[in-house]
């Protein structure tokens, strides 16, 4: 009996012994070389190894059959192989960089950014401590490359493009009015506060095939995604007054910023040259709504700004000046959802509805505007592997502009254009290793009021030739509507197009950042026509128009050299010449200034719990056509010169007051002459130089924070 049993016990050992299947082999890398510490197992089983110091790996398995190892390491792409079990014996295993690691080629590298990214050219602190700016992101980011400083406008101007020619979008949703409504030659704000956005992406040109009808740059502001604890913001200054409030729950949060602004007490104080019969005064407010749904992202933002003047400025036509008085009412909202649907699939959604009206009266005319517009897309980003990602959309608008104005003695004139334009997108990002990555993709585009599908294909190429730097060129076709102010006289037109080409030079080390670029744009089908003023109308209008922009620009930032220094410089030198509008020849546009120079220090005083800002803008003078010479836009003013300051002081963790003052020596800037409509007594035209208001300005204000952890402060949106 107990043989038997011997007998038995040695059948089953052996049974056992002999259904074990032994899975060995080696790690190597693309350089044949061993990788230490590599997971290796048969999926959907506890039976694995870890590679030794000389890259190899043995263990034993009673799995049979068909079946799939898996190899695994940080920074590298997941090995999977499925065969035969017996088959992984003294198997080699080659391991590929994955190309979602750091050190990796960065294919949108032109773009310039700031918010929550390690490589990102502008931080939000950076963005709202910039002296000059005022508390405006897009005044801060005119200090970049590529832009251009037109004191008089405030609007975005890039690499010789005019403001409308850059669109704005939030969450990837576009914003159809983006500026508050302003006098003639001041300059107009975003009506959007930074306090809310935790990244600005800046595409100066060659732009993502997602975004369109925009010749020049795109603008996307995004939201912020999760707040960390609720807070009160209390804000009085020489200007008004805001407050915003924090409300965080389990999956979900809200905030709510609202501020009123008038500056009758400002104008009080500062030597005005205009006739505020009512000094501007607005009332506006923004809320951005979260929460999450499994692990995606439901966003739902709202705004909506209220403004009004009533201003005499000097005129050299008109003894009593050119009185202007404006209504701005806007409102604005989208909602947006982002999220995986599968462990390779993101999905992005929204729509966005926005509604202006414009009550503007121009000394005995008043214009009545209506704008609605409203924008839905959708894009998935599917990853198939870390060499191919794709990108694939569509998008659609509608736009309803209504104009009625009522001229002195005359008729009421009455304009309506409504359009429904639409796009699909697509791209592909090929990584052929971590120095080499190209994006190729196309946009198609069809406007129903022009009655035209047009195609846009966009290519990038990125190639990293050292560590830390890269070089990247793109070339991409473009198309933009005409404006309503043109469609509402005509239909008969063609999309406007450009063309761009450029080179980017991008090195990043140690907190130090240096970009080159090179730039040349071509345009085609620009709109012309013969202006006639007397009955508001235009004459002769068709796509005949063209021009060109070449150019160069460098950026260097510096946080490193200098403790407690933070500076950065940068230099656009922009060559463009137009023949649009009613300009009877190819010129430099008016706009265009060929020198733009700024330099951007910030520098903390720890023992005086500060920090002191400082900002220099130097553009050189733009044309302007002189009646008594005869020739189109050849004159030039003298350069714009401005120095700004400003200081931020701790008076306890929670509480800071705040200076600042613009163009503190009290430089004479000019933007354009304005000529006399009749010759004087010497057969000449005189002329009045068109100036700011005030050659000076401060701000001074309080901010008070109320939070959870009672450290936060507002130091980081000042």
């Amino acid at each position: 009996m107990m043989k038997t049993k011997l007998f038995l016990f040695f059948i089953l050992f052996t049974k056992f012994l002999f259904s074990q299947t032994t899975i060995s082999g080696k790690v190597i890398d693309e350089k044949k070389q061993p990788i230490f510490g590599v997971n290796v197992y048969i999926q959907g089983t506890f039976d694995g190894a870890t590679t030794d110091e000389n890259g190899n790996f043995s263990f034993q398995t009673e799995i049979t059959g068909e079946q799939t190892l898996i190899a695994s390491f940080i920074s590298y792409d997941t090995y999977e192989k499925t065969a035969e079990i017996s088959s992984f014996n003294n198997f080699i295993v080659k391991l590929k960089p994955s190309l979602n690691s750091l050190d990796v080629v960065e294919i949108d590298a032109g773009k310039f950014t700031s918010g929550i990214s390690e490589k990102a050219v502008m931080s939000p602190l950076d963005v709202v401590t910039t002296a000059g700016s005022a508390g405006d992101f897009i005044a801060a980011l005119q200090t970049l490359p590529g832009t251009q400083t037109n004191a008089e406008d405030g609007r975005l101007f890039i690499r010789g493009g005019d403001a409308g020619e850059t669109q704005i979008f939030v969450d990837g949703l576009r914003v159809f009015q983006p500026y508050i409504a302003s006098a003639n030659n001041v300059p107009t704000r975003s009506r959007y506060s930074p306090f809310l956005f935790q990244g600005i992406s800046l595409s100066t040109g060659g732009f993502d095939v997602e975004f369109g009808d925009a010749l020049s740059a795109v603008l996307d502001l995004e939201t912020i995604d999760e707040v960390r604890q609720n807070e009160t913001n209390i804000s009085l200054m020489s200007l008004g007054g805001g407050i915003g409030k924090v409300k965080k729950w389990d999956k979900s949060s809200l905030t709510v910023n609202a501020s009123y602004i008038n500056l009758a007490p400002y104008i009080g104080i500062i030597n005005d040259d205009f006739d505020w019969k009512k000094p501007y005064e607005t009332f506006g407010g923004e809320a951005v709504y979260r929460h999450k749904i499994g692990d995606g992202l439901w966003k739902v933002y709202g705004a909506f700004s209220l403004a009004d003047f009533d201003v005499i400025q000097p005129s050299i036509n008109n003894p009593n000046g050119f009185r202007m008085k404006l209504k701005d009412r806007d409102y604005y909202m989208n909602t947006s959802y982002k999220g995986m649907v599968t462990n390779s699939l993101k999905l992005t959604t929204g729509i966005s509805f926005s509604y202006n009206h414009k009550n503007i009266h121009f000394d005995d005319t008043n214009v009545k505007t209506d704008n609605i517009g409203v924008h839905a897309k959708v894009k998935l980003k599917h990853n198939i592997n870390s060499m191919l990602k794709l990108q694939y959309g569509a998008e659609t608008f509608y736009t309803d502009y209504d104009e009625h104005v009522f001229p002195f003695n005359s008729n009421e004139i009455k304009a309506n254009v409504q359009d429904n334009y639409s796009a699909l997108f697509t791209d592909a990002t090929f990584f052929f290793s971590q120095k080499l990555a190209t994006k190729i993709g196309v946009r198609g585009q069809y406007s129903e009021i022009l009655d035209a599908f047009r195609v846009a294909p966009r290519f990038n190429l990125a190639y990293k030739w050292m560590k830390n730097s890269q070089i990247s060129a793109s070339y991409g076709l473009f198309f933009q509507k005409p404006d309503n102010d043109i469609l509402k006289y005509t239909t008969d037109l063609r999309f406007r197009e450009a063309i761009h080409y450029t080179i980017n030079l991008d090195w990043n080390k140690n907190n130090r950042i240096f970009r080159a670029n090179a730039f040349y744009k071509s345009y085609n089908d620009l709109i012309k026509y013969q202006e006639t003023l007397t009955d508001f109308t235009f004459e002769n209008i068709n796509n005949s128009g063209d021009g060109y922009v070449k150019g160069f620009d460098f950026f260097w930032k510096d946080s490193k050299s200098i403790k407690n220094l933070q500076y950065w410089a940068s230099y656009t030198f922009t060559d463009s010449k137009r023949d649009y509008k009613d300009y009877p020849e190819l010129a430099q546009p008016n706009f265009v200034s060929k020198h733009n120079f700024s330099l951007v220090t910030k520098y903390w005083l720890g023992k005086l719990k500060s920090q002191v800002g400082l900002t220099y803008n130097f553009t050189s003078g733009r044309p302007y056509t002189n009646p008594n010479t005869g020739d189109f836009l050849s004159g030039r003013t003298k350069g714009y010169n401005n120095i700004s300051l400003n200081w931020s002081f701790l008076l306890t963790q929670q509480k800071i007051l705040y200076f600042s003052a613009t163009n503190i020596f009290g430089f004479k800037n000019v933007f354009g002459y304005e000529y006399s409509d009749q010759v004087n007594i010497q057969g000449e035209f005189d002329r009045m130089a068109i100036t700011p208001s005030a050659d000076r300005g401060f701000f001074v204000g309080f901010f008070w924070t109320i939070s959870d952890d009672k450290t936060t402060n507002q130091l980081d949106n000042l």
